[in-house]
């Protein structure tokens, strides 16, 4: 039996390049905790708020869950998109019906794209040794 002071909670995982996401979603005012920090203090960019706020933009819900971050590895770019990510799986275990604006805007399918890995005789994944004939 549920207490009343539990609250409801939406989880979702996100994943993008190297960065992992663990979201929760909870109704409320539309506050983000990332890591302990404001959305403002973790991310210096607009940008990357703006890509993190996008599954709320598309769901017209923007104000209505606050959600509390942990996120891991990767860059700050490879991290907003793994928010992205878990955000958009936690609002579509809110409220199904968000579920075709999500996927039509492609924030529910997971970024595929990853570093390639580095070959034997060569510097990086594709850069050679400068080639001399002499």
């Amino acid at each position: 039996m549920a207490k009343k002071s539990e609250k409801i909670v939406f989880q979702g995982t996100g994943r993008r390049k190297e960065s992992i996401a663990r979201v929760r979603l909870m109704p409320g005012k539309g506050i983000i905790t990332v890591n302990g920090k404001t959305l403002d203090e973790y991310f210096g960019t607009e940008i990357l708020k703006v890509i993190v706020n996008q599954p709320f933009a598309v769901t017209n819900t923007v104000g209505k869950y606050d959600v509390i971050v942990k996120v891991i590895g990767g860059g700050f770019t490879g991290q907003a998109g793994a928010i992205r990510h878990g955000i958009a799986r936690a609002l579509n275990e809110a409220n199904s019906e968000f579920r075709p604006a999500l996927k039509a805007n492609g924030f529910l399918t997971r970024d595929p794209r990853m570093k390639e890995r580095k070959k034997y005789g060569l510097k990086k994944a594709r850069k050679a040794p400068q080639f001399s004939k002499r």
